[in-house]
């Protein structure tokens, strides 16, 4: 496994590339990909917070620096939003290669589609290790499914799932909008 990164020195934002680097090899050992290699490349001059995975050989993340922030310190790094961030995105990727293979592109995914498979993902980089905010992904799952028991029930059963397919994880996410508008 090799992960590249860049910048190598970062000028807007007090990172690390080594740091980023260290947390990126972890995490691929942890999600059973340390074959890959990952050419990371990070737009300091952006605080959004947002990853992209592009596939191939060497998988290439382009995230902007927001996504790598320490939310309470701003312009700081965060190794734990880069795992979280990165891990996201790993997993969409690696689950794109197995049991969703039959799922949309990134950009042609619905809001709720992409909440529930956020939920999925960061249910399981928390049974990882992984530090992970519950809450925040619980209300994401909210505010694009509704707030309804129903709703809730489902974002359970995402958060504590594995080795779901697309359909599942879609029907899944049809099931509590449908929740939402009987409401």
């Amino acid at each position: 496994m090799a992960v590249t990164v860049t910048p190598v020195e970062f000028t807007f934002v007090q990172f690390d590339a080594a740091v980023i680097r260290a947390a990126v090899e972890e995490l691929l050992d942890r999600l059973g990909m340390a074959d890959r290699d990952i050419q990371l490349e990070v737009d300091e001059s952006s605080p959004i917070a947002r990853v992209q995975v592009e596939a191939g050989d060497p998988l290439v993340v382009v995230a902007e620096s927001g996504a790598f922030e320490d939310t309470r310190k701003p312009r700081q790094l965060s190794a734990l939003a880069v795992a979280t961030a990165c891990g996201r995105m790993l997993l969409r990727t690696r689950d794109r290669e197995t049991s969703f293979s039959d799922a949309p592109g990134d950009d042609a995914l619905t809001l709720p589609q992409v909440a529930a498979w956020d939920a999925y993902s960061i249910g399981r980089l928390g049974r990882l290790g992984y530090e992970v905010n519950r809450q925040r992904w619980l209300y994401n799952f909210r505010n694009r499914h509704g707030f309804t028991d129903a709703g809730d029930r489902t974002f359970e059963a995402l958060w504590t799932a594995d080795g779901l397919s697309w359909a599942e994880l879609s029907a899944a996410s049809d099931a509590a909008l449908s929740a939402r508008q009987t409401a």
